[in-house]
């Protein structure tokens, strides 16, 4: 490492002197939000201990099914007024460039006005669905198959009849129901128009395994090259860890006989117990070793008076750290040096000094040899966080400053970049990340995730075709099924911990994911799980000997430490089907 930069990377990776004693391997930590461990102990300790987890009961290999595609040219129309319609609705035609003799207007703003068309779907393959709306103001509508919410749009605002399409939407031979309605004001809805959809055909697996890091270790270029090889075969399964005992990546075992992949954690900058904070990327680094992948995300606390994650808890605006000097391979002395001169402003001195810090966990688990899944800035496109509350400008300037400093002056060659900002106003230079994620909770807690193909297909719209597409966090495992019948197969996918897979005495929670569904999606073929991770990656199980341990204890304990932030992030209508709610934990 340049001299020039020991004293920035010395101040990142001082923390560690005090975290030699710690047991790397302890298990039952509890958290705020995971539950009752004592509820569970009995059953579920960490995978990498010694205690034997049993699970409830293991199950078949369930084959990916679907029904027979068949495809056909359609182009059927319907008229609203002759829809079936809910009371107090009319049929107007004051409005200009309407069809047939009129559209179907008068919706109370409390949502319960509704028109339903009645479809014969010639075959069973995709569809695309069209609708004619006006609005003089924009106006949420939900759209639902068979009784079912199927999706959301808004309308436009100015009064005009426009066009608004629902794209690949699977439907069965036969008559199916398609209900539209208004959620918080009055719309003109003129027609339908049923048509196949040829979208399915756009979606491409052939995705690079370069790493943007010229410089990334060899692991980091084993995992990607593994991501990408398997990218459209599979889904991986993962599961976000609320602490470093693995409670919930147990309980997932527990109840479908099955390890996910991933193992998904929270860090954030250390403050108080460094012993505390030492756990966590220790269990990354187990979970690795075990023969698992880790992903890090940070929910970055503003570096203010008044912290937070959220952007109405903080007074840190990032806009007024903007600067424009090249400081991402500068020393923290030589950028103490420009805020002294009034350069650059406190606020960007203290993004500085946060990445330094983190910098720090993150050379830890380099110096263990673990490759990691990196995330930072999530959903960076809302106004929720504060990273996102300035535009996407800021967010892209914090961004790149983040992925330099890493990368440049700490020589982070470990980490495969995630990014994260869900829209293509905040697609960041795209030789800055490896990933393009997107966080999505369904609204209907019955459907568990089988309508995220027009997520899918728009991230990979303007992330582009050479980059692996994954799902960062959900509130219900995927449909397997449904994703390789919509040709829209995550790399991989998160599940958020808490209320979205453990109740409060510790088991497993139905509430959003059925256990029926999870354990068809974890024996899935078309799922990977640990054991078969393990397998084809080639993973072989160390025997460690007591003195190889003592030894290991030692070299290990010098890295930094990290902490888990168990805060649950967002608020936003990532798209018309689901928003990406994160959970109030």
């Amino acid at each position: 490492m340049d001299i020039r930069r020991y004293t920035s990377f010395a101040a990142a990776v001082v923390m560690a002197l005090s975290a030699v004693s710690c047991n790397s391997k302890k298990s039952g930590g509890e958290d705020e939000n995971s539950g009752s461990s004592d509820a569970v102990s009995e059953s579920i300790t960490d995978i990498s201990g010694s205690t034997e987890i049993i699970p409830v009961e293991t199950y078949p290999e369930v084959e990916v099914t679907y029904p027979a595609i068949e495809a056909k040219d359609t182009w059927d129309f319907y008229e609203a007024e002759n829809a079936r319609c809910s009371s107090g609705l009319e049929v107007a035609s004051s409005k200009k460039n309407f069809s047939g003799k009129g559209y179907i207007t008068g919706f109370p703003s409390d949502g319960t006005g509704f028109v339903s068309f009645s479809v014969e779907a010639p075959s069973n393959q995709h569809y695309d669905l069209s609708f004619n709306i006006a609005a003089d103001k924009a106006v949420k509508c939900r759209v639902s198959l068979n009784g079912t919410r199927l999706t959301d749009f808004t309308t436009k605002s100015d009064g005009k009849f426009t066009q608004i399409t629902v794209h690949g939407v699977f439907l069965t031979k036969g008559r199916s129901n398609i209900d539209v309605s208004p959620e918080d004001g009055n719309i003109c809805i003129d027609h339908m128009k049923l048509a196949n959809s040829s979208s399915l055909a756009e979606i491409s697996y052939d995705a690079t395994d370069k790493l943007s890091n010229k410089n990334a270790a060899k692991a980091a270029k084993e995992l990607m090259t593994f991501l990408s090889e398997n990218y459209g075969k599979y889904t991986i399964t993962g599961q976000y860890a609320s602490a470093p005992d693995n409670a919930e990546l147990d309980l997932i075992y527990k109840t479908t006989g099955k390890y996910p992949v991933i193992r998904f954690t929270n860090f954030s900058i250390p403050e108080g117990d460094l012993d505390e904070s030492f756990r966590y990327v220790d269990a990354c680094a187990d979970w690795y070793r075990n023969g698992g992948i880790s992903c890090v995300s940070w929910f970055w606390n503003s570096p203010s008076k008044k912290s937070g994650i959220r952007a109405e808890d903080t007074d840190f605006s990032l806009a007024d750290a903007v600067t424009d000097e090249d400081i991402a391979l500068l020393t923290e002395e030589e950028i103490r040096g420009l805020y002294g001169e009034g350069k650059i402003p406190e606020q960007c001195y203290s993004l500085i000094l946060d990445i330094d810090r983190m910098a720090g966990q993150l050379t830890s688990l380099k110096n263990k040899g673990v490759p990691v899944l990196w995330r930072p800035l999530p959903e960076g496109s809302g106004d929720w966080y504060w990273w996102g509350a300035s535009g996407e400008k800021a967010y892209k300037w914090l961004w790149k400053l983040m992925y330099t400093r890493m990368t440049g002056f700490f020589e982070l060659d470990n980490l495969i970049w995630i990014w994260n900002g869900q829209s293509a106003d905040t697609l960041v230079d795209k030789d800055t990340f490896d990933i393009a994620a997107v966080d999505l909770y369904v609204n209907d807690a019955s459907n568990y995730g089988d309508r995220f193909y027009e997520r899918f297909a728009a991230v990979q719209k303007f992330a582009g075709t050479d980059k692996l597409i994954a799902l960062s966090e959900c509130g219900s495992v995927p449909d397997i099924d449904a994703e390789f019948r919509d040709n829209a197969v995550w790399s991989f996918f998160g599940l958020w911990f808490g209320k979205y897979v453990r109740d409060e005495k510790g088991g497993y929670s139905e509430e959003f994911t059925s256990k029926e569904n999870l354990i068809r999606c974890y024996n899935s073929k078309g799922a990977m799980t640990l054991d078969e991770y393990r397998s084809l990656s080639g993973y072989k199980e160390e025997v460690t000997t007591e003195a190889s341990s003592e030894t290991e204890t030692e070299e290990t304990s010098e890295a930094p430490s990290g902490t888990e932030d168990t805060s649950a992030p967002s608020e936003e209508e990532t798209s018309a089907e689901t928003s990406s709610t994160e959970p109030e934990e």
